[in-house]
């Protein structure tokens, strides 16, 4: 498969509070055009479960490999086969050096005693004898790419393809300019084995080029932010565009460019394939592209950033066959012209934000169409003329219609798709029983109907008439159930099923008709009423992820979970497990990536031993008993991005060593029995730390400059270094943990985000409910990125730093519950997204800023200020002036310092209720109420 079309599968399954992503390798291949279906078998022991996603395309059509039989009038020349037999010892020989199962090492075949012209991968110029084309694709050559390789001797080369290889993470050489004549040049890799470093600005002098591919694909089992990826300056693109002007293929997806689209390659008019999928692109979408009359394939998928709308000049593109858009920010209605298209094979514009109704006769033109994707837009699909007739179907095998706004029963006009075998309709507002139709859907391998309102009894023998189905997704917001008992036992489940989602499927026990379910690689039974593990289980090896939160889970984990060593996803959060968690988690899983045991009765201590090399990304034990102190084993845990440990018993000192993980954005320690001082030695300076929530603890002692600038990372010179995109990849499937549930409760009305939405931004810090003194540090008011700064609760002194009204991005400022003095800053009033303001109980005195947002703040912002003054407290400021300035007494420190540990306004950041990031904000104490509290103390 090619890597322009690999990404038509963007497909997120959302169940159980989380998108899921389906990247199943059989589901590919069948929307390739015929010359781009090379690789169609699977080899588990040469291609690692990996499927070469890398077609003939990758493999200059001019490229011969055995040539034997044609009439030269010269032979090699004698210093082009030395130098040919020098870049060959340069290598090492290795079949894991290849993805593709078809690998063969060709250079076995070049001798001295022979002619070089006769060697495999290798042409030369019939008349002159120079080598002219090099086609070392998929040869098994494992090592570094020598800067002063006698490769580049070769000066009459025409094409070279060096793809599928392992060179070891080395540069493009420079001297790769060198090679002047050359019109095709293939540098494209799989995986760990990518070329790394930045593209060599010498490859813009090929002006010879017809076709550029340097694709490193990083496929759904490799791990993202361990490779090393290829990175091209902006200004070597527009110096290759400028002077490669014959280009007609150009693809440079995963290569990270990290720009806009240069207009000029509107310029490029010979262009028939253009592939930049995830190059970190952002900006105008140069609308000139879809005027570019040759195009057959155009892929920009998944640059988040990019944005634009599709003009109705794209209909002039009479020879696309592969539109592929998804994962972008693209907008506006979808033009009529694109439905004009008929040679349009796969049309990919999922997650965008396009808008619109689309009526199914709109699509009965395409008539070559095998891949259809709209999910997760804004769109209105389909209305239905009752006029049309719907046995007239593209050929459609690839179905996305995910949070497609479809209501009422599933459509019938589905019944008339030619051979399926990919169907995604969730999160949509279907109802009524599941047809029996698509249990007539035999070459169906994948069926998501999740997070619908579906109803009724699944029928297993229905079930098993579906002998393909590797994907089945049933689960999250529909009433459906299963009946398990001497009806079903002889019933055969599928038994090659890979991918089961059966949450909130009304189970009281695992189902056993997935006993035998030898290649199961993802089980979700989340949200169900199950109370104990079956031993089974454990027994399956083969399992990436198991969710089993929120369920009625009793007793202790068993020891034996951790036979299950491929895991990379575990979650048995919310539910009533008690016991210690088992000690072997930290360690006996080198592919372990989510480990959440949050919301349950688990005591002792947390696992102690983490070892080197290990994958944790996310770790919550939330909302437990656990006591003891964080293990300093967990620095082994250099992918770590999200740690909570709040609503336990911890007691230890700041874990300041924390500070060395370099990928940490989210710490949350609150409500435990954390104490002293919040320190932050030079070394440890948390270089991505977003979100940290030290709340309801004991740390003590005054906040320093030099702490605040540990958390430099929030301050934020562009927004696209928000970036919290992180996710967790499975070999069939990917879950975007961007996309979790993100709860924001103020003033008591809750209100629900998706990560996507709001998670994407936040910043926050919350020190509340500590025993803090001293003053505020000015220096806090450069973190210009914080959008929750939650101080409450403490004994803080002296006046708010006017530095805080450059704290643009504020949208929650609470100070309540010090001993704060002097006027509330006019900067203040610069903070227009401010949503949550207090500054209640403190000695704050003088009028409160009356422009601004501050006025839209009532009394309970303000009250307990005597001296303060405003419309907000009903007191007119000319009535009071304001009294001299005066030290806090003891009564005041126990009034509004840290006299008691209030549940006030505190900044809750962590997930329970499987990971689930919440932001807690309220209004908890009246006036009345405090001073009820206050003479009770």
């Amino acid at each position: 498969m090619t890597g322009d079309i690999m990404h038509i599968i963007p497909n997120q399954f959302v169940v159980s509070k989380v998108r899921r992503t389906i990247h199943n390798k059989d589901h590919y291949l069948s929307f390739l055009p015929r010359d781009e279906r090379q690789y169609r078998t699977w080899n588990n022991t040469n291609a690692g479960n990996f499927l070469l996603l890398f077609s003939s395309s990758l493999f200059t059509n001019c490229f011969t490999l055995n040539h034997s039989t044609t009439t030269r009038h010269h032979e090699c020349h004698q210093h082009e086969s030395n130098a040919l037999l020098s870049f060959k010892q340069s290598f090492f020989l290795s079949k894991s050096a290849s993805y593709n199962p078809s690998s063969y090492p060709k250079t076995l075949s070049w001798s001295p005693s022979t002619d070089c012209c006769s060697w495999y991968g290798i042409q030369c110029d019939e008349l002159m004898g120079h080598v002219i084309s090099i086609d070392l694709s998929s040869s098994q050559l494992y090592g570094s790419m020598d800067p002063n390789s006698t490769l580049f001797s070769l000066v009459h080369l025409q094409s070279l393809d060096l793809s599928d290889n392992d060179f070891n993470h080395s540069q493009i050489p420079a001297r790769i300019g060198a090679l002047s004549q050359l019109r095709h040049l293939n540098l494209s890799q799989v995986g760990e084995t990518t070329l790394s470093g930045e593209v060599p600005t010498q490859i813009s002098h090929l002006s010879n080029l017809l076709s550029l591919d340097l694709r490193s694909y990083i496929g759904p089992q490799f791990d993202f932010p361990s490779i090393k990826r290829l990175q091209l300056k902006e200004s070597t693109l527009r110096s290759l565009i400028q002077n490669s002007t014959r280009l007609e293929q150009l693809r440079l997806s995963f290569v990270t460019i990290s720009s806009s689209l240069p207009h000029m390659l509107t310029n490029l008019t010979s262009l028939k394939k253009l592939s930049f999928c995830q190059c970190e692109l952002y900006g105008e979408f140069p609308i000139g592209i879809f005027s570019l009359a040759n195009l057959i394939t155009l892929n920009f998928a998944q640059n988040q950033n990019l944005q634009g709308t599709l003009p109705a000049s794209i209909g002039n593109l009479t020879n696309l066959a592969h539109l592929i858009l998804q994962d972008n920010s693209f907008d506006g209605e979808i033009p009529r012209s694109l439905f004009g298209l008929e040679n349009l094979v796969t049309l990919n514009l999922a997650s965008n934000f396009f808008k619109g109704r689309l009526a199914l006769d709109m699509f009965l033109n395409l008539k070559m169409l095998s891949c259809l994707d709209l999910s997760f837009n804004k769109l209105c699909l389909f209305s239905q003329n009752r006029d049309v007739n719907v046995t007239t179907l593209p050929p459609i095998q690839w179905l996305g219609l995910s949070s497609c706004n479809l209501i009422g029963e599933v459509p019938t006009w589905m019944m008339n798709l030619t051979s399926p075998y990919y169907l995604d309709l969730s999160e949509n507002n279907l109802e009524g029983e599941i047809p029996y139709f698509l249990f007539t859907l035999e070459s169906l391998t994948v069926l998501n109907l999740a997070c619908n309102m579906l109803e009724g009894q699944i029928e297993l023998d229905l079930l098993s008439k579906l002998k393909k189905l590797t994907t089945l997704g049933l689960g999250g917001g529909n009433k459906l159930y299963f009946l398990e008992g001497k009806n079903t036992s002889n019933v055969t489940f599928p038994s090659q099923i890979q991918w089961l989602d059966l949450s909130s499927c009304n189970l009281v026990q695992i189902p056993n008709f997935i006993r035998n379910s030898q290649e199961l690689t993802v089980l979700f039974v989340s949200d169900n009423s199950i109370k104990t593990i079956p031993s089974w289980i454990w027994n399956k090896t083969s399992l990436h992820i198991l969710d089993i939160s929120n369920n009625l889970l009793i007793g202790e984990i068993s020891p034996s979970i951790c036979n299950l060593e491929s895991l990379m996803y575990l979650d048995l959060s919310s539910n009533n497990l008690v016991g210690m968690i088992p000690s072997c988690l930290g360690s006996f899983s080198r592919f372990l990536q989510v480990l959440n045991f949050a919301e349950n009765k688990l005591t002792g201590i947390i696992p102690q031993t983490y070892v080197k090399g290990n994958a944790l990304r996310f770790i919550d034990f939330s909302y437990n008993k656990l006591h003891g102190k964080l293990p300093r084993a967990l620095v082994n845990c250099r992918k770590l991005v999200f740690l909570a440990v709040s609503h336990n018993h911890f007691n230890d000192s700041f874990p300041f060593w924390l500070g060395s993980l370099p990928m940490l954005k989210v710490v949350s320690l609150r409500d435990n029995q954390f104490h002293g001082a919040i320190i932050c030695p030079l070394k440890y300076t948390f270089p991505k730390l977003r979100i940290i929530d030290l709340s309801q603890n004991g740390f003590s002692t005054k906040l320093t400059s030099e702490i605040i600038m540990c958390f430099k990372s929030m301050i934020i010179s562009n927004k696209r270094q928000l970036d919290f995109k992180d996710v967790i990849y499975s070999e069939n499937m990917s879950i975007d943990l961007d996309w979790y549930l993100f709860s924001m409760s103020n003033k008591g009305v809750v209100m629900d985000y998706l990560g996507g939405q709001y998670l994407h931004h936040m910043v926050a810090i919350d020190l509340s409910c500590n025993k803090i003194s001293g003053e505020i540090p000015d220096t806090m008011g450069s973190l210009n990125g914080l959008v929750v700064l939650n101080l409450s609760n403490n004994m803080f002194t002296g006046s708010i730093p006017s530095s805080f009204g450059k704290l643009s991005n504020l949208e929650v400022l609470d100070l309540s519950l010090n001993n704060l003095s002097g006027n509330i800053p006019q900067q203040l009033t610069e903070l227009t997204f401010l949503g949550f303001f207090n500054v209640s109980f403190n000695n704050l005195s003088g009028p409160i800023p009356e422009n601004g947002q501050l006025s839209t703040f009532d009394n309970n912002s303000f009250e307990g200020n005597k001296d303060l003054c405003g419309i907000q407290l009903l007191k007119k400021c000319e009535d009071h002036p304001k009294p001299p300035l005066q030290e806090p007494d003891g009564d005041q420190d126990s009034e509004s310092g840290s006299f008691f540990e209030l549940y006030w306004m505190v900044i809750l950041i962590g997930y329970g209720g499987g990971l689930v990031a919440g932001l807690a904000l309220g209004n908890a104490f009246s006036v009345d109420v405090y001073r009820l509290l206050k003479k009770i103390f």
